[in-house]
């Protein structure tokens, strides 16, 4: 008999615009969660949901297994679950029943459970575990086990004579280094390995060198790690690395932190330490421009083995990114990617269309900055209102009708902005043709400057300006008629 069943309710096949990348990650989160457990001598699995397209496989892992305890811990490190995109509530709640079935104890860790509890309670959990969840997890199962009380149990949420109890929140781990590196061993690695090869990109594996953000960016919550910003040390980095080098033969990682190497000298020390142990890697990161622009940084994060970095440049109006409360200029946006591009990092953009506010004239000096700095890759999206932010209480009075998507490629507007859902997902293509364009006029003039040197992708680009051009030209003039229907 099995004490603890870990899962997640992320399936990449019923998002098909992740699921067409064939760039799957593993849950790091639930699997910190699951070596902490079997640390403390409790007998772990795991139901990894990545690859599956749906949650009744479940049922027969539980027959077999007959675990106590259903634990659907969601990788927080991974931001489409922040999305609370309804086809995995959907799927949650189906493996909540299907536990039930088999008399488990369902405890839930999630954004969405802990920003919809009354929801997840209503269909069957036991217990939710709201934010950073591997100590409270520990005093949950150990107490319940024990037949103790749950009530001074700080971190969670559950039900008691048709009442929703909601005890104090939880202090966020403060010395990251005291968990044990997260239960690879529980997840097939293989079959990750294998849809990654279809991609045609390098096999990557994720991990995390700190949780949390202090930046108040008005449309960016953090129901699981908060505000409070916590790091590994460069060691402990360093020695998980080497790990998954030796185990799984991987060269290549994401560091999927919300802002890579935010603490002052962390980037130089992670550097340092590489060296001295001769731990050679490729990696990307999610930053800040402004950061990116403090001290030696690009250079250390250059000699350590970076290869692309995504920066929330989000809009080219500073009018936009100071009513977002971004705290970044447009100015560095410019700064930050030259100096990247001459240390031959790549470069890539999230931008965010159709803020609160937002008008014609700014959408006109996004795409400018876009065409001007021709990023390496461009991730295109629409504000979305997540619950706990400033953002959303500005426009929860306009969610009756939708307030989730159906999937990360759904662009819909859920609130009254400038323009309709129609004319956003019409601007979406249009900035990708345009976006296109830059890249093969850029391609044409290093051709003319040296021709031996043409590149199998540059002969690609260029040859999608055939395209691009007159596609783009179409999709302005109808983006222009839809403009003249809005006013």
């Amino acid at each position: 008999m099995l004490d603890i069943l870990f899962s997640h309710s992320y399936y990449y096949p019923l998002d098909q615009k992740q699921w067409d990348n064939k760039t799957p990650y593993p849950p790091l989160g639930t699997i910190y969660a699951a070596a902490l457990m079997r640390e403390k001598g409790f007998k772990v699995d795991l139901f990894d949901t990545n690859l599956k397209d749906n949650p009744y496989e479940i049922e027969k892992e539980i027959i077999h297994k007959k675990p106590k305890f259903l634990v659907l811990y969601d990788d927080g490190f991974n931001y489409l679950t922040k999305m609370c995109l309804t086809t995995m509530r959907e799927a949650a709640f189906e493996m909540m029943r299907i536990g039930k079935t088999h008399n488990c104890t369902i405890i839930v860790n999630s954004s969405d459970a802990t920003d919809h509890y009354s929801k997840y309670l209503y269909n069957g959990a036991d217990y939710i575990i709201q934010g950073e969840g591997e100590n409270t997890l520990l005093e949950l199962i150990e107490t319940l086990n024990q037949k103790g009380s749950t009530e001074k149990i700080k971190g969670i949420v559950y039900s008691k004579n048709e009442e929703t109890i909601t005890n104090p929140k939880r202090e966020v781990l403060k010395n990251l280094d005291d968990l044990p590196l997260p239960a690879w061993d529980l997840v097939d690695i293989k079959s990750y390995k294998e849809i990654w090869t279809r991609s045609g990109k390098e096999f990557t594996l994720n991990l995390a060198t700190t949780r949390g953000c202090p930046f108040k960016c008005n449309w960016c919550a953090k129901p699981i790690y908060g505000n409070r910003y916590n790091n590994h040390s460069p060691e402990y980095i360093v020695k998980h690395i080497q790990l998954l080098q030796k185990n799984y033969q991987v060269s290549r990682f994401w560091m999927c932190d919300d802002i890579f190497g935010l603490t002052p000298g962390w980037v130089q020390s992670f550097n340092h330490e590489l060296k001295k142990t001769n731990t050679k890697l490729n990696y990307y990161i999610q930053s800040r421009v402004d950061l990116l622009l403090k001290e030696d940084t690009i250079e250390a994060l250059s000699e350590s083995g970076l290869e692309e970095v995504w920066v929330g440049a989000e809009s080219g109006s500073q009018s936009i990114l100071d009513a977002m409360d971004k705290g970044t200029k447009v100015e560095e946006i410019y700064k930050a990617t030259r100096l990247l591009k001459e240390k031959n990092i790549r470069v890539a953009f999230f931008i965010q269309f159709g803020y609160l506010g937002e008008t014609k004239k700014d959408i006109s000096k996004t795409i400018r900055m876009i065409k001007e700095l021709i990023p390496d890759d461009l991730g295109v999206s629409v504000s979305y209102p997540l619950p706990g932010t400033k953002f959303y209480e500005k426009v929860k009075d306009d969610l009756k009708f939708k307030a989730n998507w159906t999937d990360s490629d759904d662009l819909a507007m859920m609130f009254k902005g400038t323009y309709n859902s129609k004319y956003y997902r019409k601007l979406h293509r249009y900035v990708h043709k345009e976006y296109r364009k830059s890249q093969g006029l850029q391609f044409l003039k290093k051709i003319f400057k040296s021709p031996s040197k043409v590149s199998a992708i540059a002969v690609k680009r260029i040859a999608y300006l055939l395209y691009y051009f007159p596609s783009a030209f179409i999709d302005a003039q109808v983006l222009k008629r839809m403009e003249h229907l809005n006013e």
